[in-house]
């Protein structure tokens, strides 16, 4: 009888270790990018951020398989979906450049409360939407004083963010039978074209500095490609409900992540208005809809109820 070996069961990581990772690359990668803007500035750090998870992601999917495939209406929705994802990568990094990265997070998350407002007008909703304009108007007289320009960066990235939010789901009703991340790929590949004129000449010094060329890599795996996969992987194994409050803490991780990687150790009033910001987008609940949401793992039944609150985007 041959001798097969030891078989040595692999525990399996927890549901909430996958979300954990999510949480805390999605602002890791920025935190390095900040960083980085000794070497490069922000624009160029967009840019070589995008082109490297760009070129991961086509490596990993192959995108223009099915971008062939599409109608010309199908085309348009990948198309304006990259417009938007490289103007706000370009702004959101515009404002981690002037503002703390905690501060930037909680603005984002304002169009979360908006949107989930609009679609579903509950006593429950209506108060997150009172509780996140306080927040945010509470960071907005500490930062408007003393970075206005940082400060209108991060409500463009934030509008940017609710058009992300919009155009990501129209993206799923359209593109019926695509995988998230194939559509994520596909709008990434784009995107790489959107942000030449933005960034080209600002990243053309990493060619000739090795270090903040694969610093900028890095900064595209950590920011979008881990961060994404991580998601995917929590999305498939948590309930909507245990996701959707766990999504609340993200605006806290962003803070801790400032004051450990970054030293951005926050005034009072900011952690005031990041904290009622935690508290809205816990309050908040996204209406029910019956459209089927692009999923990157069809599988579970209930995968498209899964689709996550924030649309967790690459910035």
């Amino acid at each position: 009888m041959p001798f097969t070996g030891l078989r040595t069961a692999v525990p399996t990581p927890p549901p909430w270790s996958y979300f954990l990772g999510s949480a805390v690359f999605h602002y890791l990668g920025p935190a390095f990018a900040v960083l980085l803007f000794v070497r490069l500035a922000p624009l160029g750090v967009a840019g070589l951020r995008i082109w490297s998870a760009a070129l991961v992601f086509a490596l990993w999917r192959r995108p223009w398989r099915f971008f062939a495939r599409l109608d010309s209406g199908g085309r348009r929705t990948i198309v304006v979906w990259a417009a938007v994802l490289a103007a706000m990568n370009a702004c959101f990094y515009l404002a981690i450049d002037r503002l703390p990265l905690g501060t930037v997070a909680a603005i984002e998350f304002v169009p979360v409360i908006v949107l989930a407002a609009l679609g579903a007008r509950t006593p429950r909703n209506i108060a997150a939407l009172v509780v996140v304009v306080a927040g945010v108007g509470v960071l907005a007289d500490v930062r408007l004083a003393g970075a206005p320009l940082g400060f209108v960066f991060a409500a463009a990235n934030a509008v940017l963010f609710a058009a992300y939010i919009v155009v990501a789901h129209r993206a799923a009703q359209r593109l019926s039978g695509i995988s998230g991340i194939d559509g994520l790929a596909a709008a990434m590949l784009v995107a790489c074209v959107f942000v030449v004129p933005l960034g080209f000449w600002q990243a053309a010094p990493a060619l000739v500095d090795p270090i903040a060329l694969g610093a900028g890599i890095g900064v595209g795996i950590t920011s979008s490609v881990i961060p994404y996969v991580c998601d995917q992987l929590a999305m498939a194994r948590m309930a909507r409900s245990t996701y959707a409050l766990l999504v609340a803490l993200l605006p806290a991780t962003a803070t801790v992540i400032g004051v450990i990687v970054l030293r951005q150790f926050p005034t009072t009033a900011e952690v005031a208005g990041v904290t009622l910001v935690v508290i809205a987008v816990a309050l908040h609940r996204e209406a029910r809809s019956e459209t089927k949401n692009i999923s990157a793992d069809p599988s579970p039944s209930d995968s498209a109820d899964k689709s996550r609150d924030t649309e967790m985007h690459p910035t």
